[in-house]
């Protein structure tokens, strides 16, 4: 066994176990959440191996590929943030899936420049180059400690021996059934005869356990070898646009996160061709500012004040209006991160806010009247994240996805590979919402081997107060939501002093510019927004949109003393893992 760069120092004494049920605290020697308790098994198992935090969350992904398909797999991509505990380094690795070589900026569109529909959201055609074994295998050579077969080993289990499906499995199946049974490889695995499952059935995947079996032995079989060759006979035969040469040419990409000091923390997140981090301090930077006229900021007021929720929606309209222009992968443009993410630019921005009145869309952006007509929000609450820290705090917060639920519900005949539909994160046309309600322009046009934008978070946050020791970890899945999300649960720890399990169930509140709606989250575990919030809120003049519960957040938090409080978001079926 090689040795890793992560190195050991001592850990914290243990404290007792929480009794509820997506948490826990207080254990010294590491934490591993994710959004099924198999996989968050899977982690731990890699930790009590001797295993370092990488280990734990490779082997946490690749069982996640297995017994939650719909959210993220091995045909999928993703991000992941590292910090190393030696040297308090914090790294970023874009595993994003990739557009085809042979993808132009207008093929999804029809002879009369109209976006034909749901052409970039099902089927063959929708399919990005996957990343996520690349990555994995990536982070894995660089900092594992573990032999590479060993943190697949319990995903091949997984698929051979099968598992029962869960709620959310079936009801997100049930969403995209007509696509799945369109998909003679698809409908064999996912459907009985054409049935959905029903919770409690165990779900075996031969196929997909053969997969993984080849992976553990070669990695690079996936864009290489058989693997590859059978997304590539596949995608030929389908008129998909993936060939043996794209599969070659993938690599993902180390890059530098975006970090910021806000609230006495440094916080990290992923760079482009994410958006999140750069929003996430964005907003972050808008809300503690002093403008001039006004020494109020996010720290002034009670949580869930009105005044407080309208001034995070005037920042998140914001936000997201410097969004759709600006951001794409940097690869291909300029993006003005420092500009976007400095403390100068948020406190400019934060004058705009009247804490009188909410501002419509066209007062943060215009924008013409055909575009707001075709706006329709969407929502998915695919994606997946990871948190995991070690004994040692090497920390990892790592968000991978399919994008849409079950992706383009194209499964490789042969592999048990459940493809991605990552094509509709571009702006397939000026100003055409994607599946998340999202818009984009020129910076995020389709071309050869680009990254689409994303709004993955994942996140990790320090104090350079205590020696830049860890204090936070987080991340969650749910498209335009993300970000909002994050913020949130970081505002909820840092500045109204939440445990875990407080944050991440607490009710949420998104405004993403357009449509000109202000959600409201109802019906979660951590209680409502009372009726006079809400009124206040409609008296400053937003229009609410009461929605049920979204995302899928969970987190790590550092005690002072040393102990570690993690929790799963209640919202689904994940749980946190300590010892």
């Amino acid at each position: 066994m090689r040795e890793s760069p992560l190195q050991n120092r001592e850990s914290p004494l243990q404290n007792p176990k929480s009794p509820l049920q997506n948490r826990e605290f207080g254990y010294k020697k590491g934490m591993v959440v994710a959004a099924h308790p198999l996989a968050s098994d899977a982690g731990l198992a890699m930790l009590q191996k001797g295993g370092n935090a990488v280990d734990a969350a490779v082997a946490t992904a690749f069982v996640i590929s297995v017994v939650e398909p719909f959210s993220a797999g091995i045909g999928g991509g993703g991000f992941l943030l590292l910090r190393e505990a030696n040297s308090g380094d914090i790294r970023a690795l874009d595993f994003r899936e990739r557009s085809p070589l042979a993808a132009t900026r207008d093929m999804y569109l029809d002879e009369n420049g109209q976006v034909i529909p749901r052409a970039s959201l099902d089927g063959h055609l929708a399919v990005g180059v996957p990343g996520t074994v690349a990555g994995l295998y990536e982070v894995h050579q660089k900092y594992g400690q573990l032999p590479w077969a060993t943190v697949v080993a319990q995903a091949i289990s997984w698929a051979n021996d099968g598992f029962p499906v869960g709620e959310y499995f079936v009801y997100s199946a049930e969403q995209r059934r007509e696509v799945l049974l369109k998909n003679p490889a698809a409908r064999a695995i996912f459907t009985k005869d054409g049935e959905i499952h029903a919770v409690g059935d165990r779900l075996v995947q031969p196929d997909l356990g053969k997969t993984l079996q080849q992976i553990a032995a070669n990695w690079q079989s996936f864009y290489t070898g058989e693997i590859a060759q059978a997304i590539a006979d596949d995608m030929a035969k389908n008129g998909g646009l993936i060939t043996l040469a794209d599969l070659k040419a993938y690599q993902p990409i180390w890059r530098e996160p975006v970090c910021g000091l806000v609230l006495e923390l440094r916080v990290c997140s992923m760079p482009p061709p994410s958006s999140g981090g750069v929003h996430l301090l964005q907003i972050l930077n808008i809300i503690t500012a002093k403008p001039a006229n006004d020494s109020e900021t996010i720290q002034s007021w009670a949580w869930q004040d009105p005044k407080a929720l309208h001034l995070l929606a005037g920042a998140m309209q914001i936000a997201y209006a410097d969004r759709s222009l600006y951001l794409g992968d940097p690869d291909f443009v300029t993006v003005p991160v420092q500009e976007i993410i400095s403390p100068i630019y948020g406190q400019q921005r934060r004058q705009e806010i009247d804490l009188g009145r909410a501002r419509s869309q066209t007062e943060v952006k215009p924008v013409d009247e055909a575009t707001l007509k075709r706006l329709q929000a969407g929502e998915s609450e695919n994606t997946t994240h990871l948190t995991v820290v070690d004994q040692d705090r090497n920390v990892v917060s790592l968000t991978f996805t399919v994008n849409g639920n079950f992706g383009a519900g194209v499964v490789t005949p042969g592999t048990g590979i459940l493809l991605n539909n990552e094509m509709d994160d571009f702006a397939i046309a000026p100003l055409v919402p994607n599946l998340f309600g999202l818009v984009g322009d020129d910076a995020n046009a389709i071309a050869p081997k680009k990254t689409p934008l994303s709004s993955m978070t994942p996140t990790i946050v320090t104090k350079p107060q205590e020696g830049d020791r860890f204090f936070m970890a987080v991340g969650s899945p749910g498209g335009s939501t993300i970000i909002t999300t994050v913020l949130q649960l970081i505002l909820n720890v840092a500045v109204y002093d939440q445990d875990a399990n407080g944050a991440v169930s607490a009710p949420r509140i998104h405004h993403q510019w357009l449509p000109d709606k202000l959600w409201i989250e109802t019906g979660t575990d951590g209680g409502e927004f009372d009726s006079g919030t809400l009124a206040a809120l409609e008296n400053l003049g937003y229009s609410l949109d009461l929605r049920d519960t979204w995302g899928n957040a969970n987190l790590i938090i550092q005690t002072k003393d040393g102990f570690l409080d993690g929790a799963a978001d209640p919202r689904r079926e994940g749980a946190a893992r300590g010892f």
